[in-house]
């Protein structure tokens, strides 16, 4: 638990579900750790909560600056922070599409570029972004959200492939459906919630929901010294959902 110990982690979207997870795994195992989120307040020792709204650059640099000050540097950015969408292409209209992709994607890569001048002065630099099994596997009634975690894919290999002569490495994790605030509200709005848990539960093959922790291990894992040579790749955490066809 304490291979962390002596760095200096920045969390997106670090106070509920998988941020959240994340970001008390990495102090657990002995990292300063921010948690960059809309709602600061939330976060409790000994994290320390900055506000950020990844869709504003100005925000992003000054909890960036922040988060640095705060911490004495940074070895470690977790790009979680992000919102859904669903529908098909007929029901998401352009500003929900420019919305969703701005906060997906480029909010990523405003973090990790305000985050570059530290991680560079890093001997122990990682990047880690929070993708989907919707960037790999075609998912009903999530055309935008796919869309931009298929772009998080896209980008966490083009960012590992330009900052590896920095010494930075970057990869993703790619979740199943995690049982988090954001799904509990999604099951809310259904007709019937129990029989729609009930369904997600049986399209992962291990027949339940991936917990946020489970996530936040497989992140601790990824920005760790022990993945020193893993560089542009993606850890799926979905319960077998992309590679196993059972048969039932």
């Amino acid at each position: 638990m304490s291979n962390l110990a002596g760095m200096a982690a920045i969390v997106t979207g670090g106070a509920s579900g998988i941020g959240l997870a994340t970001a008390e795994r990495l102090s657990e195992g002995g990292a300063r750790v921010a948690a960059l989120d809309l709602n600061p307040g939330a976060v409790k020792d000994p994290m320390t909560g900055i506000y950020c709204d990844v869709a504003d650059r100005a925000s992003v640099r000054s909890a960036v600056v922040q988060a640095a000050d705060a911490l004495g540097g940074i070895d470690i950015v977790v790009n979680n922070a992000g919102i859904g969408a669903v529908g098909t292409v007929e029901d998401n209209d352009d500003d929900e599409w420019a919305r969703v992709l701005d906060i997906n994607v480029t909010g990523m890569a405003r973090v990790t570029a305000a985050a570059l001048p530290h991680l560079r002065r890093s001997a122990r630099a990682a990047v880690v972004n929070t993708c989907s099994i919707a960037a790999t596997a075609g998912l009903p009634q999530r055309a935008l959200y796919s869309a931009s975690k298929g772009a998080v894919l896209a980008l966490t290999r083009a960012m590992a492939a330009d900052h590896v002569s920095d010494g930075i490495r970057v990869n993703c994790v790619n979740p199943g459906t995690v049982d988090t605030p954001w799904v509990g509200r999604l099951l809310d709005q259904a007709d019937d919630p129990q029989a729609e848990r009930a369904a997600l539960n049986a399209r992962q093959p291990m027949g339940r929901l991936v917990s946020a922790e489970e996530v936040a291990e497989a992140i601790a894992y990824l920005v760790s010294p022990a993945a020193g040579s893993t560089t542009g790749t993606s850890l799926a955490v979905d319960g077998g959902m992309q590679e196993l066809r059972l048969r039932r």
